[in-house]
């Protein structure tokens, strides 16, 4: 690529010196044409100006055809590149400056048209080509008639010479400068290219045990914007290996047991007592319904940063909070109290926080007595929706109050040391919440100023959502 770049900006930047050079070439070459040109006219109308005085001011007499010419060259210094020939009667009469090329056959020849009827005519010679424009002359009298021309002999070379001088100093000077555009965009590209370079090495060296390799990050241009999307995606694949390496060891970690224990029942199990069969079968199932709950919490857990997990709407809070409280109250025997519910309209799925809110309500019941209150409440708080569940049991001690949103972390029941349930419920809670880019955490109802102080207040967090939901890459 970075050849491919290079040898591109090099055959795009010679192309348009050396049509620039042809340009400008050919734009010069036609302006040192119309210079000689009009060096001639000039000569021609000088000339011209002359016959029409008709009168020799040295003798007072009118011009014949050579005092005429002769008077031309003596009056006029001719360019460095020009010769004046005073042509009469077929033969050059005069010349100025002195030069061979007039006494030449071939010069004769090429003017021999020019002196009688007018005109331009081109000679090539030994100093390079020549222009020859001719002024013919004719004078009738008595004697006769006499025939002559002035001859205006232009050499191109000289000016020519210089044009191919300052041409070639023109292809130096391009020449070095589409060598240095060359090594600029070698250098250029290369660094422009570097982070694809990185980019190739790093998916090298990725493999399906280690996806933690990250390129930097610099810049804020296309390339820039690949290697960011490239790191996310990245941390979505180590994200998801991770969770399924977790679910593997999460799901044989805790299967193990309860198989454990079916087997060796059935082991023991003496068919001939139907005591001990009815026993056997009763921990059994009670083992299954265990290991399906357990497996059912897991594909959930598993599910939860897929883009479906979430169907959202536009929801009434203050009909949801009711709802929620409605079906919890069936949950235990408790003080079931509702604290307020918000007027607003929030964009959520209402059966995800439906189904965190009852976990937390269970929770809760779990950790309380007949009588004890448990409260469901929300509201808005610094453009953010609050839901929560608190209850008047143990609490919970502070040390555990991260801890026990990890799966299968057991909170331990002050009064009996227990660590009730599977481990997993909360976590779901914390999954639901972080699919809604929301948060859930745990203090005491007194630190909110609520009454009944005393027990655990869980808050699920909700930030407004304008749009759909945006899936974090971890």
């Amino acid at each position: 690529m970075r050849a491919r770049i290079t040898a591109s900006v090099a055959l795009l930047v010679t192309l348009a010196l050396a049509g620039a050079g042809l340009i400008v070439y050919a734009v010069e070459l036609g302006r040192v044409d119309a210079a000689t040109t009009r060096e001639m006219e000039q000569e021609l109308d000088e000339f011209a100006r002359l016959r029409q005085e008709g009168i020799n001011p040295e003798t007072r007499a009118p011009y014949d055809v050579e005092s005429l010419l002769l008077t031309f060259l003596r009056r006029n210094v001719p360019d460095d590149d020009e010769l004046l020939v005073a042509w009469v009667d077929g033969r050059p009469r005069a010349h100025f400056p002195e030069d061979p090329l007039v006494s030449t056959p071939r010069f004769r020849s090429a003017v021999a048209g020019l002196v009688r009827d007018g005109g331009t005519t081109y000679l090539d010679t030994a100093d390079g080509e020549v222009r020859i424009t001719g002024q013919p002359v004719r004078q009738d009298s008595a004697t006769g008639t006499t025939e002559g021309a002035l001859l205006v002999v232009s050499y191109l070379e000289e000016d020519r010479a210089e044009l191919g001088s300052t041409m070639r100093t023109y292809a130096i000077v391009a020449g070095l400068s589409a060598l240095l555009v060359t090594l600029v965009a070698a250098w250029q590209s290369g660094r422009l290219l570097a982070p694809l370079t990185r980019l190739r090495q790093a998916t090298g060296a990725v493999s399906a045990t280690d996806l933690s390799a990250r390129l930097p990050e610099s810049g804020n241009d296309d390339i820039s914007a690949l290697t960011s999307n490239f790191n996310d995606m990245l941390a979505r694949l180590e994200q998801a290996f991770s969770d399924q390496r977790q679910f593997l060891d999460d799901a044989g970690h805790e299967l193990r047991t309860p198989l454990t224990i079916i087997g060796g029942h059935l082991e023991l199990l003496d068919e001939s007592d139907p005591a001990d069969v009815e026993q056997t079968r009763r921990l059994a199932l009670d083992e299954v319904d265990r290991m399906s709950r357990l497996v059912g919490d897991l594909i959930l857990l598993a599910k939860h940063d897929r883009p479906d997990f979430l169907t959202l709407e536009e929801v009434d809070v203050d009909t949801l909070t009711e709802d929620i409280l409605a079906k919890a109250s069936a949950l235990a025997d408790r003080d079931w109290h509702l604290d307020e519910a918000t007027a607003r309209t929030w964009r959520l799925d209402p059966q995800r926080i439906t189904q965190a809110m009852l976990q937390l309500c269970d929770n809760a019941a779990g950790h309380t007595e007949p009588g004890d209150r448990i409260a469901v409440g929300s509201a808005t708080v610094d453009g953010a929706l609050r839901l929560w569940v608190r209850d008047t049991g143990p609490g919970v001690p502070a040390e555990d109050r991260e801890r026990i949103f990890e799966r299968f972390a057991r909170g331990v029941d002050p009064g009996s040391g227990d660590r009730p349930g599977l481990g997993l419920g909360l976590a779901i809670v914390a999954a639901i919440a972080g699919a809604h880019g929301g948060t859930v955490g745990v203090d005491d109802p007194g630190a909110s100023g609520l009454e009944d102080p005393g027990g655990a207040r869980f808050t699920i967090t909700l930030p407004a959502r304008e749009e759909g939901p945006t899936w974090p890459a971890s």
